[in-house]
């Protein structure tokens, strides 16, 4: 992980990414709150003391003289997957957690959050990775309240009553029109440039070989995904991989995640049940069902070399104003349209399988656990989501999740 960020910049933003996570939890009951919904899905407090046993974990009790930890049981129950820090609750079993209550998990980040005071207060005269522990903390954080939304999301919607996470604000927004993108071909760097906070997974920065191509200028839309289906696209094999189709059919599959067919299409939001929109961008579909579309149409999903590249040659300076982040506050597919339409609204799977880049090591220790033991069976998405907080997004940013995956808000963008 790298970053640039002096130590005394981080105390505004490490209140302010603390206080977001509160926010957004705050209108999920506590029992909600407990619920896990599925074995991928974590419960919303395990996010917010999960996030905190990080900082606890990794910083107070090493760099803070005198921090007494807040309780030992915590190391257990809140450790999601560092084999180094000890044993952990298994992941499908984070919903047994009636206790810590709500309540009391909040208690522990308020704990946290004053010994993180003082820890930032000295944080300039430490040791510099202490600094970068911090930022990585951070982004970390970030990446859970992008989870805790998507999460609590499939949670409603599970329940019969379709309860909305909160009041339906959603306006309708019409698509931009389709537009091929030139991209001409050549030797392009590929990763972290050093400037800023970056993951160990978007380093080494290295040199990639690229032919010309295209690029769509937007994601593909709801309204286009309509016609894939009426022409059978989730019942004609040919269109589908192998494991894909077997997958189709086992799970059932016949539209995206959170569809409803009523008398017209209808969807499930963080805003409730609501008429599907065809100018929106689609979301919530696998890599089996981005690539069964890709081929349906005749194009293909883009690597995520020429992913970046198109990105960093069409918006060098990264996501601009007026993209549809967490930031913009809709938390669905949609936003304004004379924005930055490379980054935000969807996740987009690209053809890349999740594997290191050449000369790739993890970091040392525990934190090198964090991206590098999950390069195996997973697939790159790239460009952040209505649900990614802006200040969260890049053009090196690496996502990732296996084929089959839809609870996240994941969608595509065609190239040729």
């Amino acid at each position: 992980m790298t970053t640039t960020k002096p130590a005394p910049i981080l105390t505004d933003r490490y209140r302010s990414v603390r206080e977001l996570t509160e926010h957004l939890a705050e209108p999920i009951s506590p029992e909600e709150q407990t619920i896990q919904s599925m074995p991928d899905a974590s419960p919303t407090k395990w996010h917010r003391g999960h996030t905190s046993w990080f900082f606890e974990t990794f910083l107070l009790r090493s760099e803070l003289s005198g921090y007494e930890v807040f309780d030992e049981a915590y190391n257990y129950l809140f450790n999601s997957y560092y084999n180094a820090v000890g044993e952990r609750l298994a992941r499908p079993s984070r919903g047994i957690l009636g206790r810590p209550s709500s309540a009391t998990v909040g208690d522990y980040r308020r704990r946290v959050d004053q010994a993180m005071a003082a820890l930032l207060d000295t944080a300039a005269g430490r040791r510099a990775n202490v600094v970068e522990l911090i930022d990585l903390g951070l982004h970390h954080e970030q990446q859970h309240q992008e989870l805790l939304l998507v999460d609590i999301k499939y949670t409603l919607s599970q329940n019969p009553i379709r309860p909305a996470y909160r009041g339906n604000t959603l306006a309708p927004t019409p698509a931009a029109p389709l537009e091929w993108l030139d991209v001409s071909g050549g030797i392009f760097s590929i990763g972290h440039n050093g400037d800023g906070f970056g993951f160990d997974n978007e380093l080494p920065r290295h040199e990639v070989l690229l032919d010309p191509f295209r690029i769509a200028s937007r994601p593909v839309t709801n309204g286009e995904w309509l016609k894939f289906m009426d022409d059978g696209g989730y019942r004609r094999s040919e269109l589908w991989l192998s494991e894909g189709w077997v997958t189709c059919g086992a799970q059932g599959w016949s539209h995206p995640e959170y569809w409803i067919s009523d008398d017209d299409w209808h969807q499930f939001t963080l805003d409730g049940v609501v008429r599907l929109d065809p100018d929106e961008p689609v979301s919530h579909v696998s890599f089996f069902e981005a690539d069964a579309y890709a081929r349906w149409s005749g194009e293909r999903l883009p690597t995520e070399f020429e992913w970046e590249c198109a990105t960093r040659r069409l918006s060098p300076a990264g996501p601009g104003d007026g993209i549809n982040s967490l930031d913009s506050g809709r938390l669905h597919p949609g936003g304004p349209t004379d924005g930055n339409r490379l980054y935000g609204d969807v996740w987009e799977w690209t053809a890349s399988p999740y594997v290191g880049y050449p000369g790739f090591r993890a970091a040392e220790g525990a934190v090198g656990e964090y991206n590098g033991k999950f390069m195996v069976n997973q697939q790159v998405l790239r460009g952040g989501c209505c649900l990614t907080p802006a200040n969260h997004m890049r053009l090196s940013y690496r996502n990732f999740y296996q084929a089959h995956t839809r609870w996240q808000c994941s969608g595509l963008r065609l190239a040729r």
